[in-house]
């Protein structure tokens, strides 16, 4: 009743004003006692509500603004006000951006340094080899000169193979392919977290939790991949090779004891679900790609240690060109020499160490799935998990299978697990 009286007189007193005043701006004066807090429990409509805020303020009301408030609002069916802590912090929203701005920058830096460090790879390779054969050339003219050529000859070859050697030290020691790889990933997983920040910042209320969580990202990202070479950089021939970790450690959340266990878009067939996901990763997808990251590793060591010795045993032939052991020493000197070329280009023209890089990559990235999904379901209360079904979306894309494929991998890894449980425990009676 307290309601129907106050819009009724709210709009007898705008349209009275407009009788009045047809030109100039239209205003209702309306002096209403402001309401105490216990008169809010009379559960006016929204609209009434949003005509007593303004006027309490002592604000013209029109129609137009009735409308645009009812707009700017949007308030909901049971007639609340949105709350103060879904308006976000000012300093939050700057430091987002500060942190945004950082990322970009850091990406358009991986790009050119990868760019520049694929330019390394081309010029190194094509000036080792260039300087091999022609040390190989050299040390094969020498054998057949007599007198002052032949030394010029020798001496020459010798140190243009000892110069391929120190180089290719050098290089086999940064694997520039490698690092073209690395400033590669850096430069994607940078670019993935600036559109994540843009979407907090358009989409959702940014918090100070937001801005902690970010900072983690990019701090755990330039460890992963750093830049400079000296000090930083990482080992290109690990003893064990480990996935590749670009992602700040997953909070332990505190075990529940009471918290709902179904909704958000969760139930108990897709936790299940969820579970056979994380152990096909664990047992497939992981496996293989540390198994094959471990070949190429050793392909690369053994082709790293091959070149700089090839080059290095043709200097020592060719240093004897001329000798009693000459045409055993022109030799090698050349054999030795062609074949380093052909090591060098087997490196680093085929890229074994970006093969190796990718490699653990992808194993990294199959770890960060499995991390991701187990901390949702440790977390009891689904009402702080990410929604179920979108949830379940995310992982579908980022495996590249669709919803029934997912569901499908999840079934067959079911019942393989099955097939392994009963074979196991038969052969336990049988023995």
């Amino acid at each position: 009743m307290v309601s129907l009286q106050f819009s009724s007189a709210v709009i007898t007193s705008v349209a009275y004003s407009s009788s009045r005043c047809r030109r100039g701006m239209i205003r209702a004066t309306i002096n209403m006692p402001k309401l105490q807090p216990g008169r809010l429990s009379l559960n006016l409509p929204a609209r009434d509500l949003v005509l007593q805020e303004v006027l309490d303020m002592g604000v013209g009301l029109t129609a137009a603004t009735t409308s645009n408030l009812e707009k700017k609002y949007e308030l909901s069916t049971n007639g609340t006000f949105p709350s103060v802590s879904n308006v976000s912090d000012p300093l939050v929203i700057a430091k987002l951006h500060a942190i945004m701005e950082a990322v970009a920058d850091r990406v358009e830096m991986h790009k050119n340094i990868g760019e520049q460090r694929d330019n390394w790879n081309h010029l190194l390779l094509t000036s080792i080899n260039a300087i091999t054969l022609t040390a190989a050339t050299m040390a094969g003219i020498a054998a057949t000169s007599v007198g002052g050529p032949l030394v010029a000859l020798k001496l020459s070859s010798t140190l243009m193979y000892l110069a391929a050697t120190g180089m290719l030290v050098v290089m086999n020691k940064i694997q520039p392919s490698q690092l073209v790889e690395e400033q590669r990933n850096a430069a994607r997983l940078f670019k993935q977290l600036h559109g994540q920040i843009q979407r907090t910042l358009s989409c959702g209320t940014p918090t100070s939790t937001d801005v902690e969580e970010v900072m983690e990202k990019v701090l755990s990202l330039d460890k992963a991949f750093p830049l400079p070479l000296l000090g930083a950089m990482l080992d290109k021939f690990p003893k064990t090779v480990e996935p590749a970790v670009w992602w700040p450690e997953h909070r332990q959340r505190q075990d529940r004891q009471s918290g709902r266990t179904d909704g958000n878009g969760w139930s108990v067939e897709l936790e299940e679900e969820m579970r056979e996901v994380v152990g096909v990763l664990k047992r497939k997808d992981t496996e293989d790609y540390l198994r094959l990251g471990k070949i190429a590793l050793k392909v690369n060591r053994m082709l790293a240690i091959s070149g700089p010795l090839l080059t290095g045993l043709a200097a020592c032939g060719t240093a004897f060109v001329g000798s009693s052991h000459g045409p055993w020493a022109a030799t090698l000197g050349v054999v030795a020499g062609a074949m380093a070329s052909v090591v060098n280009t087997m490196e680093h023209g085929g890229q074994v160490g970006m093969v190796f890089e990718m490699y653990r990559s992808n194993a990294g990235f199959f770890r960060m799935m499995e991390e991701t999904i187990e901390s949702n379901l440790n977390e009891r209360d689904v009402g702080r998990r990410e929604n179920g079904e979108l949830f379940e979306t995310k992982v579908a894309l980022q495996l590249g299978r669709s919803l029934s494929g997912l569901k499908g991998l999840a079934a067959s890894s079911c019942s393989s697990s099955k097939k392994g449980e009963a074979i196991e425990e038969f052969a336990s009676k049988l023995f």
